[in-house]
């Protein structure tokens, strides 16, 4: 059972989350203030991304589909699914994409 959280944790945590939606607080700090206030359990869900989104954060990064795919440990044909929209990324590589998609291919190197 989740214990209730008083108004100022709850203002706390709803600043932390704007703060870092806006891009002013990093992930580990804001990973850090989640799990110090609501617990190990609650773990902040990455955003899905488009088959657009995959496609224009490679060519920004200017990297072929082969070498999105050796940088994120993912196969080629794999990124090429999420381009074209047949498979949808999930966990790890979910995770690896929104850290490109923030921060660059330079966020993984």
């Amino acid at each position: 059972m989740a214990k209730k959280l008083s108004k100022l944790t709850e203002a706390l945590l709803e600043t932390a989350e704007d703060m870092h939606r806006a891009g002013l607080m990093g992930d580990e700090t804001y990973e850090k203030i989640t799990v110090r206030h609501l617990g190990p359990d609650v773990v902040p869900s990455a955003e899905p991304i488009s088959p657009e989104e995959i496609r224009s954060v490679r060519k920004r990064a200017h990297l072929s589909q082969a070498a999105l795919a050796k940088y994120t440990n993912l196969t080629p044909g794999y990124i090429s699914q999420l381009e074209r929209g047949t498979k949808q990324a999930k966990g790890p590589a979910l995770a690896i994409l929104n850290v490109i998609r923030r921060k660059g291919i330079e966020g993984v190197l």
